[in-house]
């Protein structure tokens, strides 16, 4: 297998710094990493495994000679550049909602979906944070007992608004500590010691964007047959999504089943004695790869009917790792190639 040229755009961002680490650790065939980001930050050094690298500037020429762009750069950024990185015959995969609702670009979780790759244009997009790790979760239960409906709580992270949240997050703690002013800044409330349900704008049905890319997503990804309602909630936590999941499938189940068929599932680990206090905590998931998955029981207001609570890193498996994955999938199934490639 030959040596692949990776690059990462948005090389200093939260995520793509989360993307370098997971790359480093990564069995991959990486000859070169080429390390773009804004324009004032060309020239920064950044230590990879055993290189120092030079971070250039995210242009349409810097992509030549690159074989796979992972991108997590903004909306815009995407639009702008991913076009240009195809037409040099790169593949992308994008982390923003820039490509997510297409007709004709994969959106892909591994453990889910991997064989929407084959057909693939040069794009793939990466999926919202909290639909990645429900659906890690729902594919192995719809593939044994077919999901009717869910019902999805989420209970998620500053870190998923940048480090400008994690920042104003931290300010507030200290201040109300100091018994001073707290400032409020990215969020229309104060997040320290509070819960917002509000991620991202309201659109005309009620629902946030959030909860829409859940839903629609899910529908793109898994089933389009799967009635799904969501609430997205942000919390006062730096790291980790919890989502609350209230499941209700056509076939019937065994509780103990479930357990077992999602602890041999792909991507995930089961926390699951609560006599003993042990359940998915976003604290214990920050940093690491799973989706944890505790709280299992059934749902006795319904036939078929069960309630859990899942947690993992948003940053990770939610984006940075997720991306990575879908590299990796490229590279096993020999789809490193765009549209007119030889």
């Amino acid at each position: 297998m030959r040596d692949f040229t990776f690059a990462i755009v948005g090389a200093l961002g939260n995520v793509g710094t989360e993307m370098r680490g997971t790359l480093e650790k990564s069995k991959l065939p990486i000859g070169n990493l080429v390390m773009m980001d804004v324009a004032e930050n060309v020239g920064q050094v950044v230590k990879w495994r055993d290189r120092e690298i030079s971070v250039v500037e995210a242009a349409a020429d810097a992509f030549a000679g690159v074989d796979i762009a992972l991108f997590s750069a903004g909306e815009g950024a995407a639009l702008e550049l991913v076009p240009e990185a195809v037409k040099h015959g790169c593949v992308c995969v994008d982390n923003s909602t820039a490509f997510r609702g297409s007709d004709v670009d994969p959106l892909v979780v591994p453990e889910v979906n991997a064989e929407a790759l084959t057909n693939h244009r040069g794009i793939i997009a990466n999926p919202n944070c909290s639909t990645i790790q429900m659906l890690v979760v729902l594919k192995p239960i719809h593939e044994k007992y077919t999901i009717k409906r869910v019902v999805v709580s989420t209970y998620q992270a500053v870190s998923g608004s940048g480090q400008a949240a994690v920042d104003e997050l931290h300010a507030q703690t200290r201040a109300f500590a100091e018994g001073r002013e707290l400032e409020v800044n990215v969020y229309p409330h104060q997040i320290a010691f509070n819960a917002l349900p509000h991620i991202d704008s309201f659109v005309a049905n009620g629902y946030t964007k959030e909860e829409m890319k859940m839903i629609d997503e899910t529908h793109k990804i898994l089933d389009p047959a799967i009635g799904i309602t969501t609430t997205t909630v942000r919390m006062p936590v730096v790291n980790g999504h919890s989502e609350s999941m209230n499941i209700e499938t056509e076939k019937p189940f065994e509780i103990d089943e479930v357990r077992e068929l999602l602890a041999g599932s792909r991507g995930i680990i089961i926390e699951d004695d609560p006599g003993n206090n042990v359940y998915p905590l976003a604290i214990n998931a920050a940093g690491q790869d799973p989706v944890y998955v505790g709280r299992l029981r059934r749902d006795e207001s319904i036939g078929n009917g069960m309630n859990m609570w899942c947690v993992a890193d948003n940053l990770l498996k939610g984006a940075a790792l997720n991306t990575v994955q879908i590299a990796a999938e490229l590279i096993e199934r020999d789809l490193v190639r765009v549209p007119g490639d030889v």
